[in-house]
């Protein structure tokens, strides 16, 4: 693996959070317990929601999240053959779990300045049959939060947000991933917060909260107490502890994840002074370089009435230069500036769409495609870097995009 000068994410353990394993270690308490029951209320409370359920990644949590609403024990549930809003710039397993549910996945463009979203394309594309929107807040930003949630009140539609990329970001002064029924939420080593791999679940519904905590573990009943009360007295020959009134994965995270994404949450407000910081001064001397690099790479901003907590630098390459993407992104890496595609890219061009013959239409999707043929970013360090490491990250870009 190339080890870059400047890699999308710097070193994110310190004594606090290696301290707090070691002591999880030294506990021999290893499996789910009390540690992550107390971490689950404090990550509920900073987002303001009522409930959290740590799960083991974020791709676990948006699997937990679709399970929960399809599942036939909620009493509003959806069905096979429902369909789904979903925007073409999403993760793979923002996509995969409404598939393996039997729903269908109606792709929406997306607004090229804040990559999330168009509010133009979804209200064209909903039907009687939309059931659910699936917002994806993109590397922090947002869509008009306030007009998708009165759209789904509206038609009677629910709304998963996959926050994954938008821990700490807000729209109108309101955490993204508590406007829909479920929201979630990543701790992979890339995001906000990091416990190596990790992900949460929030939710106000009591209901919904009992049901995610059977389904992560094997779906058994012993954590639904009124309902375990009952299916104790219907079934009594059974053991109590080992009553699976539900089917189930095993999705649960590790003590360890919970001790050290804790401690990562203590310092969410510091990661985002620093890469707000980092952020500013990369872009502020990119474009003090030369007049006319204004014309050549565009920044992503917060889109309107959005905070975002950013965990990465969004670029779109000119449309004049974007034929030479391929060769400026060669030039930055080969400089030790590490970058990636913008999530996927347009997640319709990826061959399992067409194995799972997800888009038989052959949807277009205009803004999607061009942020595939435009788009990459580059990281944000949760420490505040030197300016002279910023500007030379600046000049790095500077450099690239002007050899063409």
């Amino acid at each position: 693996m190339k080890k870059f000068l400047y890699p999308l994410i710097d070193s994110r353990f310190e004594k606090e959070e290696i301290n707090a394993a070691i002591k999880v270690i030294k506990s021999k308490q290893l499996t789910i317990s009390k540690i992550t029951e107390k971490f689950e209320k404090k990550f509920a409370k900073f987002i303001g929601s009522k409930y959290a359920v740590m799960v083991n990644s974020g791709s676990s949590a948006n699997l937990l999240a679709v399970s929960t609403l399809c599942n036939p024990a909620r009493s509003e549930n959806l069905k096979s053959g429902d369909e789904v809003i979903i925007p073409g710039i999403c993760w793979s397993t923002s996509l995969w779990p409404l598939v393996q549910h039997g729903l269908k996945p109606v792709f929406v463009d997306v607004d090229l300045d804040t990559l999330n979203i168009s509010l133009k394309d979804l209200k064209r594309k909903i039907s009687k049959r939309t059931k659910l929107i699936f917002c994806v807040h993109v590397l922090g930003n947002s869509s008009n939060m306030r007009e998708i949630k009165d759209i789904s009140k509206k038609n009677k539609i629910l709304i998963i947000e996959d926050a994954c990329e938008a821990l700490g970001s807000k729209y109108n002064n309101k955490n993204l991933g508590t406007f829909g029924n479920l929201g979630t939420f990543s701790f992979f080593y890339s995001k906000q917060i990091t416990s190596g791999e990790g992900g949460m679940i929030v939710c106000d519904s009591k209901s919904d909260y009992q049901l995610l905590l059977s389904l992560r573990s094997h779906g058994w009943s012993r954590n639904e107490e009124e309902h375990h009360k009952k299916m104790v007295k219907l079934f009594p020959k059974l053991e109590p502890r080992f009553i699976f009134s539900n089917y189930g994965y095993n999705l649960r995270p590790l003590e360890i994840q919970a001790a050290i994404a804790n401690e990562q949450l203590n310092k969410i407000k510091k990661f985002e002074k620093n890469r707000a910081y980092n952020r500013l001064q990369i872009i502020k001397h990119f474009f003090l370089k030369k007049k006319d690099n204004i014309n050549k790479l565009f920044f992503i901003s917060n889109a309107k009435k959005v905070k975002a907590s950013w965990c990465g630098i969004s670029i779109l390459i000119d449309k004049n230069l974007m034929k030479f993407k391929n060769k400026i992104i060669r030039e930055i890496e080969k400089s030790g500036l590490e970058t990636r595609p913008i999530v996927c890219g347009n997640i319709l061009n990826q061959p399992a769409i067409k194995l799972f013959k997800l888009d038989k239409k052959r949807t277009y999707l205009k803004n999607c495609q061009e942020i595939e043929e435009r788009g990459f970013y580059i990281g944000l360090n949760t420490k505040k870097s030197s300016l002279k490491k910023l500007k030379k990250i600046s000049k790095i870009l500077d450099n690239a995009i002007n050899k063409f």
